[in-house]
């Protein structure tokens, strides 16, 4: 079994590899809305001999809101990318005073993990990016204990142990950010029962995805599920989020939730979550690395 396993991985990433290109780029905006930003955009890629195959966008306020555009094109070759890009910037986004980026096909991101004990969102991460279902690669497992160690290294992931121990936690977050640093491009917390520090999230450099087990705001912080049960909730969920400085109080990227009622145990709803919890992750990851999330203030547009 484990020889058939081992093929069908590289397989599967064999296949990932000879993909078909399904875009040249993605270009991610977002402006003050005004009049004349799509006449603009289009009009440069027109320009550029570029074929527009998605493309999605929303504006929070026609009125002085702001503007979001999200869209894939495919460009004829030869071209070169930095110029494409300084004549973006030139033509279009310095006169709408845009943050805009571009993503070239094929630039797959590198993405570590922070977990504790509970092993279901990690395992999920491991077996989708062995799928090949996440545009990634999981370059990094660290945890705070020992326990995920096996799982980690199995999946053919470097697997780090950084204990936290009260009186030296800010040491733990230095060795962290030294494994991390130039590492990784994104950071996702599959169930890292720590609380990160501000300092830890500015010097960390890049964004942070955590999964709260429960359906936020209601319960944010510790033990959500005997919180919801004392309650009485009949539906219990999870939150994938942004992480901030504030405790689960980082824009929302995906959420989900399922019914319950008065017979289940604390026990009982945080089985149920788990396989909830493990499938908001994954698609918030999947969303985030497919470039369809936008922060707009504590809020996020997801195309």
């Amino acid at each position: 079994m484990e020889a058939s396993g081992e093929s069908f991985s590289h397989a599967s990433r064999s296949e990932v590899a000879q993909e078909a290109p399904r875009y040249t780029a993605r270009l991610l905006i977002g402006c003050p809305d005004r009049p004349g930003i799509v006449a603009a955009v289009s009009g440069f890629l027109f320009a550029h001999s570029a074929n527009i195959v998605d493309s999605h966008q929303y504006s929070s306020d026609p009125s002085g809101g702001r503007f979001f555009l999200r869209t894939e094109f495919f460009l004829e070759e030869p071209f070169d990318r930095e110029d494409f890009q300084q004549g973006f910037q030139a033509e279009v986004a310095a006169d709408f005073g845009m943050d805009w980026e571009i993503r070239w096909w094929g630039q797959r991101r590198r993405l570590a993990i922070l977990v504790s004990r509970h092993d279901h969102c990690l395992l999920d991460l491991l077996w989708r990016a062995r799928r090949g279902e996440l545009d990634a690669e999981i370059v990094s497992v660290i945890s705070n204990h020992r326990d995920l160690a096996r799982e980690t290294e199995a999946a053919g992931v470097p697997f780090a142990h950084v204990p936290v121990e009260r009186e030296r936690k800010q040491e733990a977050e230095e060795e962290m950010l030294d494994r991390l640093h130039g590492q990784a491009d994104l950071l996702v917390l599959a169930r890292y029962m720590q609380i990160l520090s501000g300092e830890f999230l500015e010097r960390v450099g890049m964004p942070v995805i955590n999964i709260h087990h429960s359906f936020l705001p209601a319960f944010a912080g510790a033990d959500p599920y005997r919180r919801a049960r004392e309650r009485g909730v009949k539906l219990i969920g999870a939150t994938a989020h942004y992480v901030t400085e504030q405790l689960d109080d980082g824009p929302i990227i995906d959420q989900d939730v399922v019914r319950v009622d008065h017979r289940q145990s604390a026990r009982d709803l945080e089985r149920v979550g788990r396989d909830v919890e493990r499938m908001v992750l994954a698609r918030a990851v999947s969303l985030h690395l497919d470039d369809r999330v936008i922060i707009d203030g504590r809020r996020t547009v997801v195309f």
